[in-house]
Protein backbone atom coordinates (compact mmCIF):
# COMPACT_ATOMS: atom_id res chain seq x y z
CA UNK A 1 0.00 0.00 0.00
CA UNK A 2 1.44 3.40 -0.92
CA UNK A 3 1.97 6.07 1.72
CA UNK A 4 -1.23 7.97 2.50
CA UNK A 5 -1.90 11.28 0.83
CA UNK A 6 -1.57 14.23 3.16
CA UNK A 7 -2.53 17.84 2.81
CA UNK A 8 -4.05 20.90 4.36
CA UNK A 9 -5.10 24.49 3.98
CA UNK A 10 -2.96 27.58 3.37
CA UNK A 11 -2.62 28.59 7.05
CA UNK A 12 -2.14 25.05 8.42
CA UNK A 13 -5.25 25.06 10.63
CA UNK A 14 -6.73 22.12 8.67
CA UNK A 15 -4.78 18.91 7.95
CA UNK A 16 -5.99 15.62 6.49
CA UNK A 17 -4.88 12.19 5.32
CA UNK A 18 -6.32 9.91 2.67
CA UNK A 19 -5.37 6.24 2.53
CA UNK A 20 -5.86 5.97 -1.21
CA UNK A 21 -3.73 6.01 -4.32
CA UNK A 22 -4.52 8.80 -6.76
CA UNK A 23 -2.73 9.39 -10.04
CA UNK A 24 -5.51 10.93 -12.16
CA UNK A 25 -7.12 14.25 -11.33
CA UNK A 26 -10.51 15.54 -12.45
CA UNK A 27 -11.08 19.19 -13.36
CA UNK A 28 -14.57 20.60 -12.89
CA UNK A 29 -15.56 23.71 -14.84
CA UNK A 30 -19.12 24.14 -13.53
CA UNK A 31 -20.16 27.68 -12.63
CA UNK A 32 -20.34 26.85 -8.92
CA UNK A 33 -16.73 25.58 -8.84
CA UNK A 34 -15.71 28.74 -10.69
CA UNK A 35 -17.43 30.87 -8.04
CA UNK A 36 -16.10 28.73 -5.18
CA UNK A 37 -12.47 28.95 -6.34
CA UNK A 38 -12.46 32.36 -7.99
CA UNK A 39 -10.93 30.87 -11.15
CA UNK A 40 -11.84 28.60 -14.08
CA UNK A 41 -12.98 25.70 -11.89
CA UNK A 42 -11.50 23.18 -9.49
CA UNK A 43 -8.91 20.42 -9.87
CA UNK A 44 -9.70 17.42 -7.72
CA UNK A 45 -8.49 14.09 -6.39
CA UNK A 46 -11.39 11.69 -5.80
CA UNK A 47 -10.94 9.25 -2.89
CA UNK A 48 -13.27 6.86 -1.03
CA UNK A 49 -15.02 8.53 1.92
CA UNK A 50 -13.79 5.80 4.27
CA UNK A 51 -10.17 6.56 3.29
CA UNK A 52 -10.34 10.28 4.14
CA UNK A 53 -10.03 11.86 7.57
CA UNK A 54 -9.34 15.28 9.03
CA UNK A 55 -6.33 15.05 11.38
CA UNK A 56 -6.19 18.66 12.58
CA UNK A 57 -8.83 21.35 12.97
CA UNK A 58 -12.40 21.47 11.76
CA UNK A 59 -13.66 22.76 8.44
CA UNK A 60 -16.56 25.09 7.90
CA UNK A 61 -19.20 23.71 5.52
CA UNK A 62 -21.38 25.34 2.90
CA UNK A 63 -24.19 23.17 1.51
CA UNK A 64 -24.44 24.14 -2.15
CA UNK A 65 -27.93 23.22 -3.32
CA UNK A 66 -27.78 25.23 -6.57
CA UNK A 67 -25.50 22.82 -8.46
CA UNK A 68 -25.96 22.16 -12.17
CA UNK A 69 -26.29 18.44 -11.42
CA UNK A 70 -29.18 19.09 -9.01
CA UNK A 71 -27.33 17.38 -6.15
CA UNK A 72 -26.45 18.99 -2.82
CA UNK A 73 -22.69 19.39 -2.56
CA UNK A 74 -21.18 20.10 0.86
CA UNK A 75 -18.15 22.35 0.27
CA UNK A 76 -15.64 22.27 3.14
CA UNK A 77 -13.15 25.09 3.67
CA UNK A 78 -10.84 26.46 6.35
CA UNK A 79 -12.66 28.93 8.63
CA UNK A 80 -9.39 30.81 9.21
CA UNK A 81 -7.83 31.31 5.75
CA UNK A 82 -10.78 30.37 3.50
CA UNK A 83 -8.92 27.68 1.52
CA UNK A 84 -11.32 25.25 -0.18
CA UNK A 85 -10.22 21.81 1.08
CA UNK A 86 -12.74 19.20 -0.10
CA UNK A 87 -16.33 18.59 -1.09
CA UNK A 88 -18.71 15.71 -0.62
CA UNK A 89 -22.16 14.91 -1.95
CA UNK A 90 -24.90 15.16 0.61
CA UNK A 91 -25.98 12.45 1.29
CA UNK A 92 -22.55 10.81 1.02
CA UNK A 93 -22.14 8.95 -2.29
CA UNK A 94 -19.08 7.07 -1.01
CA UNK A 95 -16.36 9.46 -2.12
CA UNK A 96 -14.68 12.72 -1.12
CA UNK A 97 -13.38 15.24 -3.67
CA UNK A 98 -10.13 16.75 -2.39
CA UNK A 99 -8.90 20.02 -3.91
CA UNK A 100 -5.61 19.00 -5.53
CA UNK A 101 -3.92 22.27 -4.60
CA UNK A 102 -4.21 21.36 -0.91
CA UNK A 103 -2.19 18.13 -1.31
CA UNK A 104 1.33 18.20 0.10
CA UNK A 105 2.63 16.39 -2.99
CA UNK A 106 0.72 16.13 -6.25
CA UNK A 107 3.83 15.82 -8.43
CA UNK A 108 2.88 12.37 -9.78
CA UNK A 109 -0.66 13.36 -10.66
CA UNK A 110 -2.08 14.88 -13.80
CA UNK A 111 -5.49 15.96 -15.00
CA UNK A 112 -7.07 13.06 -16.88
CA UNK A 113 -10.70 14.23 -17.09
CA UNK A 114 -12.55 17.53 -17.47
CA UNK A 115 -16.24 17.82 -16.57
CA UNK A 116 -18.76 20.60 -17.22
CA UNK A 117 -16.66 21.80 -20.17
CA UNK A 118 -19.74 23.45 -21.68
CA UNK A 119 -19.46 26.15 -19.00
CA UNK A 120 -15.66 26.48 -18.97
CA UNK A 121 -14.48 30.05 -19.58
CA UNK A 122 -12.90 30.62 -23.00
CA UNK A 123 -9.58 31.44 -21.31
CA UNK A 124 -9.25 28.00 -19.66
CA UNK A 125 -6.98 25.54 -21.47
CA UNK A 126 -8.43 22.04 -21.73
CA UNK A 127 -5.92 19.55 -23.06
CA UNK A 128 -7.52 17.85 -26.08
CA UNK A 129 -5.74 14.60 -25.12
CA UNK A 130 -7.83 14.30 -21.93
CA UNK A 131 -11.29 12.83 -21.43
CA UNK A 132 -13.88 15.63 -21.69
CA UNK A 133 -17.58 15.85 -20.80
CA UNK A 134 -19.85 18.86 -21.50
CA UNK A 135 -21.75 18.04 -18.27
CA UNK A 136 -21.15 15.68 -15.41
CA UNK A 137 -19.40 12.32 -15.65
CA UNK A 138 -21.64 9.68 -17.20
CA UNK A 139 -22.87 7.04 -14.75
CA UNK A 140 -20.77 3.89 -14.54
CA UNK A 141 -22.02 0.94 -16.58
CA UNK A 142 -24.29 -1.48 -14.71
CA UNK A 143 -22.51 -4.30 -12.94
CA UNK A 144 -23.23 -7.66 -14.47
Amino acid sequence: MPAPLTGGCLCGAIRYTADAEVTALRACHCRNCQKHTGTGGSVNAVVPSAAFRITKGATKRYDDSATQSGRVLSRHFCPECGSPVFSQRNPDAGFVVIRAGTLDDSSRMKIATHIWTATAPAWVHIDPATERHPGNMPPPPPKS
